[in-house]
C-alpha cells in the first residue's frame, strides 16, 4: 500500500520502484517526498505539475532549525522533477548552480609501521575503555583484512559469518546486492576465539542493547587511536575507518604487481570480493599506487585509461 497520499502518488510510487530495481534505497529520499506529499495535500494541490512555485514553496516553508538539512530535501525534490521529464511529465528541476559538487576525501594509505603501531594502540586499550577492550581489535581487524565498508563490519550480524569455512554473507551493501567473503585462516581463528569470549547476540559487534556500534562512535574510537599511536606527530593527516578498505585494496594489487600478475585479468576478482559495481571503482585504486609501482610494465595503461575515472569514488 502506497504511504503517498497526494496527487502525485503514482508518479512517487513508480519512481520508487524504478529506484529499487536499480539498487537504490528507499529511504533515502522517502521522509523528504512524504513532507512534500503532506505540504501537497494541505495545500489543495490537483494538478500533478511540479511547478517552481510549488517547489520553492515546500523548501521555504522548512523552519530555522531544519535549514541545515534543506539541501537534502532540494536533492530528493530534484531526483523526483527528473524523473517526471524522464516519463514525460512537465517539471521544474532545481538549476545545477544550487549544489556544490562535494569531492571525495582523498585516501590515505597507512605504511606498514603505521599500520603496526595503530593495532597495537587498538590491541592494549585500557579496561577503563570497557567492551572496546574486546570488540575493537577484532572489528577493526575484519575490515582491514576482508576490505569490508566499515558499516559492512559494524552491522554484521552473527547469523552471517560461519566460524566452520570462514564465510562471511555481506548483506548491508551500498546497493544492496549481497556477496560473500572469506577470513584468512589467522582472522578466523581471532573470529572463533572472540566468538567464545564475548558471546555475540544479534549483531556479531554488539553495542549497548543489543544495536550496532554507531558510525561516530566507531570513527571517533578509530581517530583516537590513531592519535595515541602518533603522540610525537603534530600534525597527523585525517584518517577514516575507510582508509582500511582502501589499504586492503593497495596491498593486494601490489601483491599481484610482485607476483607479476596480469592485473587487467584479475581485477574482476578483486571487484567482486569488495562489492563494486564497476570495474572503475577498483581500477581507482591502481592511482593511488606509490608512484614506483604505478610505473610498473605489469600494468597495461592502454587498457586500464578506459576503467579508471577522473574522480575517486
Amino acid at each position: 500500500m502506497s504511504k503517498f497520499v497526494s496527487v502525485f502518488a503514482p508518479t512517487m510510487d513508480g519512481m520508487f520502484d524504478y529506484r529499487e530495481a536499480l539498487g537504490f534505497s528507499r529511504q533515502t529520499h522517502e521522509a523528504n517526498l512524504l513532507s512534500f506529499d503532506r505540504y501537497c495535500v494541505e495545500r489543495n494541490v490537483h494538478e500533478p505539475e511540479l511547478t517552481e512555485n510549488l517547489v520553492w514553496g515546500w523548501l521555504n516553508t522548512q523552519s530555522a532549525q531544519k535549514r541545515a538539512g534543506m539541501n537534502n530535501k532540494a536533492i530528493s525534490i530534484r531526483i523526483f522533477a527528473k524523473y517526471l521529464a524522464a516519463i514525460g511529465q512537465t517539471a521544474y528541476i532545481l538549476p545545477d548552480e544550487m549544489f556544490a559538487v562535494k569531492k571525495a576525501p582523498a585516501p590515505y594509505l597507512f605504511t606498514d609501521t603505521e599500520l603496526e603501531r595503530l593495532f597495537s594502540t587498538i590491541d592494549n586499550l585500557s579496561d577503563m575503555e570497557g567492551f572496546y577492550t574486546t570488540i575493537a581489535p577484532v572489528l577493526f581487524r575484519l575490515i582491514y583484512t576482508c576490505g569490508l565498508r566499515p558499516n559492512e563490519g559494524r552491522e554484521l550480524r552473527r547469523c552471517n559469518i560461519n566460524l566452520d569455512t570462514g564465510e562471511i554473507l555481506i548483506t548491508k551493501t551500498k546497493r544492496h546486492k549481497e556477496r560473500i567473503v572469506v577470513m584468512s585462516d589467522e582472522m578466523l581463528d581471532f573470529c572463533r576465539r572472540y566468538d567464545k569470549r564475548i558471546n555475540p547476540g544479534d549483531f556479531f559487534f554488539p553495542a549497548i542493547g543489543e544495536a550496532p556500534f554507531t558510525a561516530k562512535r566507531m570513527n571517533d574510537l578509530f581517530t583516537e587511536c590513531w592519535q595515541r599511536a602518533n603522540p610525537k606527530v603534530k600534525s597527523l593527516p585525517t584518517v577514516r575507518v575507510y582508509c582500511l578498505r582502501h589499504r586492503f585494496a593497495s596491498t593486494v594489487l601490489t601483491r599481484w604487481l610482485d607476483e607479476r600478475k596480469d592485473l587487467y585479468a584479475m581485477l574482476p576478482y578483486l571487484s567482486a570480493y569488495m562489492g563494486h559495481d564497476t570495474l572503475s571503482e577498483t581500477a581507482y585504486y591502481i592511482h593511488i599506487l606509490p608512484e614506483n609501482l604505478i610505473k610498473s610494465a605489469g600494468i597495461d595503461w592502454a587498457a586500464f585509461e578506459r576503467l579508471i575515472p577522473e574522480v575517486g569514488v
